[in-house]
């Protein structure tokens, strides 16, 4: 039987794979993170901060020892864009993962480590990167928490014994309620504000540019393509959809979906002024019997990730892409239709009672 440690259990990437691994009749699923989630039958839960060192400590010498890690956990500045360029963040995030490398290698059974990046690798966050970003490029000199993590990384696997995997998704879509990049949350709830207003489904972003995204049923099952072909030990791989997005030409169908007529094009900072509405916000909550979350317990930062996604304020936001072949040319065939992914995401919002149908 193996035993895997999915740490961020509660963030879009860690809430899929507890679901997936969960479902596997031959693995043991230990679900980690500060709060309780709700989870399915069979998966335990393991409560600690990462960041507190001691705690960690005690909390893996009572668990048992784990064979497979999938490392999701993430910690994010109030100011996302100013997180991507904080010491401070990179220095949370370095602990955080250490915590819990030193944690499962105690137990003495550890095997594979599957650790989580994503398009800031290359740089995409600061400026235009070349179309499609590719694993084989050296590491960019900027400075970002993955670089240390991986260092750790890789430096504990070689004096362990033990394999490792570097998985690159971009533009995660899925369904939880903590993450600061959640933007089928932010699409969901801004729908669901301008219905109720009854207005139409306008675009608030800027201009026409192509970009990419990752279901996070995908990452769940690239862990598990990793953790089981050794011969693709050691490797880093981009996990994506496959196909390529425009957001406004995805528009009139996110508006079928809410059976919303589509307006024009209405710029706006979702960040500014969606919580200044987080009062009609709660009219739907009680009006549809929704789970009595806030606006902002919901989205949260996902409205600043909303208005990046969306380009605002930008004539051309730079195309970002990055190439699925590495990972398809391993033997991993998944992919995902991204307009079928977010209808498919919005419909479980709604099936969890956090979205009006």
């Amino acid at each position: 039987m193996k035993r895997i440690l999915i740490a961020g259990a509660t963030g879009l990437a860690g809430a899929q794979a507890v679901r997936h691994f969960g479902a596997l009749p031959d693995w043991n699923v230990t679900a980690l993170s500060r709060r309780s989630p709700e989870l399915p039958e069979g998966v335990t839960h393991l409560s600690v901060d990462l960041t507190d060192s001691a705690a960690c400590g005690a909390a893996f010498a009572a668990a048992e020892p784990f064979t497979h890690v999938l490392y999701a956990a993430l910690y994010e500045e109030q100011d996302l864009q100013q997180s991507w360029r904080s010491h401070d963040q990179q220095n949370v995030n370095f602990v955080m993962l250490r915590s819990v490398l030193e944690g499962v290698e105690r137990g003495g059974r550890l095997e594979h480590v599957t650790l989580l990046q994503g398009g800031k690798a290359y740089g995409s966050h600061l400026g235009r990167v070349p179309v499609p970003a590719k694993e084989r490029w050296p590491r960019m000199a900027h400075e970002i928490f993955y670089w240390p993590q991986e260092d750790l990384l890789r430096e504990r696997a070689a004096a362990g014994g033990w394999s490792f995997n570097i998985l690159r998704p971009q533009m995660i879509l899925g369904h939880a309620l903590t993450s600061p990049m959640n933007i089928v949350a932010a699409i969901g709830v801004y729908a669901s504000v301008l219905r109720e207003a009854g207005d139409p489904l306008s675009f608030p972003g800027g201009g026409i540019y192509v970009t990419a995204c990752c279901d996070s049923r995908l990452i769940a099952q690239a862990t598990e393509f990793c953790a089981a072909t050794p011969a693709v030990t050691g490797e880093t791989f981009n996990v994506v959809n496959g196909d390529a997005v425009v957001w406004q030409d995805m528009w009139a169908a996110i508006a079928a979906f809410f059976n919303m007529p589509m307006g024009e094009p209405k710029p706006v900072c979702l960040a500014e002024i969606m919580p200044a509405r987080a009062n009609l916000w709660g009219r739907i909550v009680a009006k549809h019997g929704l789970q009595p979350l806030t606006m902002d317990q919901l989205v949260g930062a996902s409205w600043q990730f909303a208005d990046l996604t969306f380009g605002h304020g930008k004539a051309r936001a730079p195309d970002r892409l990055m190439s699925p072949i590495k990972l398809r040319k391993a033997g991993f065939s998944g992919c995902e239709d991204t307009e079928d992914a977010v209808k498919y995401w919005l419909r479980e919002m709604q099936k969890a009672r956090l979205l009006p149908f």
